[in-house]
């Protein structure tokens, strides 16, 4: 059988002397693997770097085989930040967070926001931001999405500042005033009700945030700490007050 499909590069392993086996992250065909012949060699390898956009042909007698990849080159992101410690611990965020999908399950608007990031990375002012809406997004397609609608005890849609770290669900100022150091963070920019780029305090409050549920939801039931480059990335900005590399 085969298929065609644009994909993102996620990550590389080497597989006998000349050959690698990549992980695909696909548009319609969902994390997909295959055994790139050849990927070892001086043409494939600026090819195969994680980040970059490939259109992959993948190839197998059964559908439950490895298969083997053929892929041409669309964009090769990667390249472009080299030398740019901040936007590379994205990347490298993003890539090992796709992993952690279900393989050959398509997740269409996950892909399509996996692309947004990506083409904001040049801009140190809109892809932190960016960076912890698609991991919203992420809690959300494997089935551990928060419900930031109302407030879980009033059932007010105002003043919502928290989220409850039980329920996922947010809180409003007044009801959770008496616990509120137990409460986490509701930063507005996910609340839609912001203009502007979210400033540091609220990017910070949303990795602290969506960090809190993928460890409970994703990273802690798999045996797997977070990205370092997740944990650069916010002792970064707690440090400096930027975004920049």
């Amino acid at each position: 059988m085969e298929w065609k499909d644009e994909g993102i590069v996620l990550a590389v392993k080497r597989h006998g002397e000349s050959s690698a086996i990549a992980e695909i992250l696909t548009a319609t065909r969902g994390r997909s693997l295959g055994l790139v012949r050849g990927g070892r060699s001086r043409h494939m390898r600026p090819v195969l770097q994680p980040g970059n956009i490939v259109l992959a042909t993948w190839r197998a007698r059964l559908e439950e085989h490895l298969g083997n990849f053929a892929l041409e080159p669309l964009e090769l992101k990667a390249g472009l930040l080299i030398g740019e410690a901040m936007r590379l611990a994205a990347l490298a965020t993003l890539t090992a967070e796709a992993q952690l999908l279900p393989e050959r399950e398509p997740h269409p608007r996950l892909y399509e926001a996996m692309r947004v990031v990506l083409d904001a990375l040049e801009d140190e002012g809109t892809w932190p931001a960016l960076l912890v809406r698609w991991e919203m997004g992420l809690l959300d397609e494997l089935g551990f999405g928060l419900d930031l609608a109302r407030c879980a005890a009033t059932g007010t849609t105002e003043d919502l500042v928290y989220v409850s770290p039980k329920t996922g669900r947010a809180v409003s100022r007044a009801a959770g005033l008496a616990y509120h150091e137990r409460l986490l963070a509701l930063p507005a920019f996910l609340k839609g009700i912001q203009a502007g780029r979210p400033g540091q305090t609220d990017v910070v409050d949303g990795l602290k945030l969506t960090g809190f549920f993928l460890e409970r939801h994703v990273f802690g039931p798999r045996g797997v700490g977070a990205p370092e480059s997740r944990h650069w990335i916010l002792t970064h900005l707690n440090a400096n007050g930027t975004a920049s590399a």
